[in-house]
C-alpha cells in the first residue's frame, strides 16, 4: 500500500493535531528517510492513493500554502492494509481475535471489546 516514506508522513499527520503544510512536514519530521525536495511527491502520491486531503490553506511567510491531513486514522489504515492483503482470507477473522484476546492480559481492553461487539449486535 504505502512506501516506507510515505507511511513517515502519515505517521507524522496522525501525530498531530492540525493539518500541515509541506514545510512543516519537512520540519517536523525526524529521521525522515526522503530529502527535503522529495516531500511534494511524497505528498502527491498519497493524495493519488487517498490517503492525504487538502484540508485548506496557510499563510507561510508572504504566501499561502496548502495544508494536508489523512483521509483515515490509524487504526482504518491498519484494517485496509489487513484486508488488502495477498494473504488475507475473511475466515481467518475469528482466529485472528481469538489469538488476540488470548495473548492480552489487559482486562479494561477486553471489556472494551466486549462492549463494541454488543453495540455492534444492537446495531444489526
Amino acid at each position: 500500500m504505502l512506501t516506507k516514506s510515505e507511511e513517515q508522513i502519515v505517521e507524522l499527520m496522525w501525530n498531530c493535531e492540525e493539518p500541515l503544510t509541506s514545510s512543516e512536514i519537512i520540519r517536523n519530521s525526524v529521521n525522515k528517510t526522503w530529502k527535503d525536495s522529495y516531500v511534494h511527491l511524497l505528498i502527491n502520491s498519497l493524495m493519488e492513493k487517498g490517503m492525504v486531503e487538502v484540508a485548506g490553506f496557510k499563510k507561510a511567510t508572504k504566501n499561502y500554502a496548502r495544508t494536508f491531513k489523512p483521509t483515515m486514522s490509524r487504526e482504518e489504515y491498519l484494517f485496509l492494509s489487513l484486508t488488502k492483503s495477498k494473504n488475507y482470507n475473511e475466515a481467518q477473522i475469528p482466529a485472528f481475535f481469538k489469538t488476540f484476546i488470548a495473548q492480552t492480559s489487559d482486562l479494561a481492553l477486553l471489556e472494551e471489546l466486549e462492549a463494541a461487539i454488543k453495540n455492534r449486535k444492537a446495531e444489526l
